[in-house]
């Protein structure tokens, strides 16, 4: 995700408590959709897409407080 920013989040990351905890959650997210497809954990298709859609807001989240810091 984002390779080319891949300095400035590991930077954020420990810098910005907004920023990792949004990167954390999106982590998180994207664990659950992995176990719930793998059927390691119970959801429904439509759980799943939710889920899905939660994970592209933070991942919009995340470019736009990038794309700030790195102009900043």
């Amino acid at each position: 995700m984002f390779p080319e920013y891949r300095d400035l989040i590991s930077r954020l990351k420990n810098d910005d408590a907004h920023f990792s905890r949004l990167f954390d959650e999106h982590n998180e997210l994207d664990q659950r959709i992995k176990n719930m497809e793998a059927h390691i954990e119970p959801g429904t298709p439509a759980e799943i897409e939710n889920l899905k859609k939660e994970k592209l807001r933070l991942k919009d989240q995340m470019h736009v407080v990038l794309k700030k810091a790195a102009t900043a």
